[in-house]
């Protein structure tokens, strides 16, 4: 059996991130041979994952981020099962990584974030050593990346909640302000869709199913529910459709109208929000 020195051990943690017992456990297992003892390591990582598949995930990080020019931007979140760990400096690494890797090479989907090398690995590696190393259950399936004239980005609540928000000019008067904003404006007020236009069927069917049922427990007679029911939807899209929605930093106006202050045809292309626990 070849003998494990200190610096074999510190090659390989330095390689995989995993902790130095379970190193020197995977290094002397394999009897020295780093390929194989990289490969118990990521054994350990889906031993791992599989013990703990019953577990909840309510814990993570969220990112948001642009390109330099702000015409193509990402927002992913990676779920685990603690604070603690959903706060640590490697966890945090690997969300980063994973963002700026996915910058730099516009990624567009969560099938080639999943797949996209970072360094000597993939990110689907990476996630499985990092499982083995926490010894939680970490989930990443949470990603949308937006390409547009001007893209912007916003990261709240200690990285718990990321947007991302495409605008269809970057040469409209403050368009970098307002897409802040309206960035903001996503991750305070969590809009369901765009416009009334872009809200999907099932929900405006169950919205009308709500209403009605409303009305009926308030003793409304049954030939009136769909109308009032018609009239509590109208007030969902005023609320929760992101154009409709009224400004957080001026009530008196939509975000729409927000827009269209300094440019009548400045508006929102497409809209992404990820939340911790949401």
């Amino acid at each position: 059996m070849s003998t494990i020195s200190a610096a074999d051990v510190a090659k390989l943690r330095k390689q995989t991130g995993s902790g130095m017992m379970d190193c020197k456990q995977a290094l002397t297992e394999s009897n020295g041979d780093f390929e194989k003892a990289i490969e118990i390591l990521r054994k350990k990582g889906a031993k791992i994952a599989a013990k703990r598949a019953d577990k909840d995930t309510t814990e993570g990080y969220v990112i948001a981020k642009t390109n330099s020019d702000h015409t193509f931007g990402v927002v992913l979140m990676v779920n685990c099962e603690t604070d603690f760990v959903g706060k640590s400096e490697d966890f945090v690494h690997f969300v980063q990584s994973i963002a700026n890797s996915a910058i730099e090479n516009k990624i567009t989907s969560i099938v080639q974030a999943r797949s996209m090398k970072i360094g000597h690995s993939t990110v689907e590696q990476m996630l499985n050593d990092l499982i083995g190393k926490t010894g939680e259950k970490i989930e990443f399936d949470s990603f949308a990346a937006i390409e547009a004239p001007k893209v912007a980005s916003y990261n709240h609540l200690g990285n718990k909640i990321g947007t991302l928000v495409g605008l269809n000019k970057n040469d409209a008067p403050n368009v970098e302000e307002k897409g802040h904003d309206v960035a903001m404006q996503i991750a305070a007020m969590n809009p369901v869709a765009l416009d009334k236009e872009s809200v999907p069927q099932d929900i405006i069917e169950k919205e009308i199913e709500i209403g009605k049922e409303l009305a009926r427990k308030e003793g409304k007679p049954e030939n009136m529910l769909e109308k009032i029911a018609q009239g509590r939807l109208q007030k969902f899209f005023k609320e929760s459709t992101l154009l409709n929605q009224e400004f957080i930093k001026d009530s008196k106006k939509t975000v729409g109208d927000y827009l269209k202050e300094s440019d009548k045809n400045l508006t929102i292309t497409q809209f992404y929000r990820f939340g911790i626990g949401s």
